[in-house]
């Protein structure tokens, strides 16, 4: 039961960086194309396509490190002190 728990764990974990990193990407590359249609220049497309890419990242970083900031911490819990 316990093996289920941890691959139910870790296919959400990276569903949730395939959204991290899809989202802001979307909508960036959205508002690029709305932006270069309304304004006829198509080229900020890309830079707002790699903003959001970097925004992705970003929010890919901050949550493995969350994560990871986590499990070291139940690993230092569980080693017991002595004097």
């Amino acid at each position: 039961m316990k093996y289920r728990k941890n691959v139910y764990q870790s296919f959400t974990m990276i569903t949730q960086f395939g959204i991290n990193m899809i989202v802001p990407i979307l909508m960036c590359t959205m508002f690029g194309v709305y932006i270069g249609k309304k304004y006829d220049m198509l080229f900020i497309v890309v830079p707002l396509f790699i903003i959001g890419a970097l925004a992705g990242f970003r929010n890919c970083y901050k949550m493995a490190k969350k994560i990871f900031e986590q499990e070291s911490g139940r690993d230092t819990k569980n080693v017991k002190k002595t004097k």
